[in-house]
């Protein structure tokens, strides 16, 4: 291995194909999710357990800071769906080619990026 190639460790001049791009945002999403579910299970126990936990569940969720985290919440699980469902179809077989990698990851960022829109309009 030649010892003089040039190394390039600043991480924002590297530019990532989109294939490359999807997956980490997958793994990202994943990880936010696994995260939310304590939150979300919190809350659930809060408001079942009488009627006036209820009620605080549901006016801590009409607050802005609460619908942005229910919002952060919805695009990590829509954005982790449709990525895992592009892993299905590929271990299918459909779109394993880089063509088809290339092509099938800009339509999971276009997808996600406008079901994330239609849920933040759907929620105010």
């Amino acid at each position: 291995m030649n010892k003089n190639r040039p190394v390039n460790l600043d991480i924002s001049t590297i530019k990532l194909p989109a294939a490359a791009l999807v997956s980490i945002l997958h793994r990202i999403s994943g990880v936010v999710l696994f995260a939310v579910v304590a939150l979300l299970l919190c809350m659930l126990d809060a408001s079942l357990e009488s009627e006036q936990g209820f009620a605080d569940v549901a006016a801590a969720l009409s607050s802005l800071p609460a619908k942005l985290i229910l919002w952060a919440s919805l695009a990590a699980l829509i954005y982790h769906l449709v990525a895992g469902i592009r892993h299905l179809f590929m271990d299918l077989g459909v779109g394993e080619s880089l063509e088809g990698g290339r092509r099938s990851a800009v339509a999971v960022l276009v997808l996600s990026v406008i079901l994330i829109l239609l849920v933040g309009v759907w929620l105010w």
